[in-house]
């Protein structure tokens, strides 16, 4: 299974990255290939100072070794090793009508001293991160997204979805991250699904990220837009930043396990204001964003 994971993100990666460039029409991708000391390593590949991408990231890792004991406490078990793979993603647009978009797939194994399986899972999800509230790239991004999970099951959307806006969610702040998509964690065999399953519905959601973004981007790019929405969309990814830096398992994760902070903080983007108790104009489009993210919506 990890194998054929393995090769799958390895393709996806090429996939995703040679279209990102395509839109783009401008920059291209940097790649940087790693080795983590304990096991493993990584293709990292970002886009910077592009006509549409301000910065983002696809990478993939796979990366193996002894669980730390800080981990070991997290999954509640003794000495074991592990594997984790995946491909991760992150997009910063330059024009604020663009949203910012994030996406996961990933595959983790555990071991046991005698190099035997004792747990497997997938994980993962997409999520949308708008600074301008536009329903239809909203409507079409859900829709993408219950298209791929209904292929498989038709309680996975409602499901996914929820988990989606509970998971990206800036508590400290009582609003989402964005107006999310899907999330789910822990996808281990039962007596209804194989590995193999999850596999098909874990890749089906990848297959999916494109179509559910790129339109979104296409429609959205060569918008004019002034200084006053700029500075909007750089005070939002300040709470973007806050929720990775707080919240967030994956870069949790990465930093406990002695992981690539070049490639963890990745997501971050590079240009970012925090004003004091800045507050939207009432009734701006801005605040029409803001009203959402603190009270989710069902887009399809």
């Amino acid at each position: 299974m990890k194998n054929e994971f393995v090769s799958y993100i390895r393709t996806l990666q090429n996939t995703i990255t040679e279209a990102l460039e395509a839109i783009d029409g401008s920059a291209r991708f940097k790649e940087d290939l790693w080795k983590r000391p304990e096991g493993g390593g990584g293709r990292t590949r970002v886009i910077e100072n592009g006509a549409v991408f301000e910065k983002g990231g696809v990478n993939i890792s796979e990366v193996h070794g002894e669980l730390p004991e800080s981990m070991q406490a997290y999954f509640g078990v003794k000495e074991a090793r592990f594997f984790a793979c995946g491909l991760s993603l992150v997009l910063h647009p330059k024009n604020p009508f663009v949203p910012t978009v994030h996406a996961n797939w990933r595959y983790f194994e555990m071991y046991d001293l005698n190099g035997d399986i004792v747990d497997q899972w997938f994980g993962g999800g997409q999520d949308l991160t708008p600074y301008y509230l536009f329903e239809e790239d909203a409507t079409h991004f859900h829709q993408i997204c219950k298209n791929a999970c209904d292929a498989h099951d038709p309680s996975f959307y409602p499901t996914y979805k929820k988990r989606c806006d509970t998971y990206f969610y800036n508590a400290h702040r009582e609003e989402a991250r964005g107006i999310g998509g899907l999330f789910f964690d822990y996808l281990k065999k039962t007596p209804e699904r194989s590995m193999k399953d999850w596999y098909d519905f874990v890749t089906e959601v990848g297959n999916h990220f494109l179509e559910a973004y790129l339109p979104i981007v296409q429609r959205r790019k060569d918008a004019s837009y002034t200084q006053k929405q700029k500075d909007w969309q750089e005070i939002r990814r300040g709470r973007y930043v806050e929720f990775n830096l707080v919240h967030d398992k994956g870069t949790l994760f990465g930093l406990k396990t002695n992981g690539r902070i070049e490639s963890i903080l990745m997501s971050l983007p590079p240009h970012v204001q925090w004003r004091y108790d800045h507050q939207p104009v009432p009734g701006s489009e801005e605040e029409k964003l803001q009203n959402v993210l603190q009270h989710p919506r069902s887009w399809v």
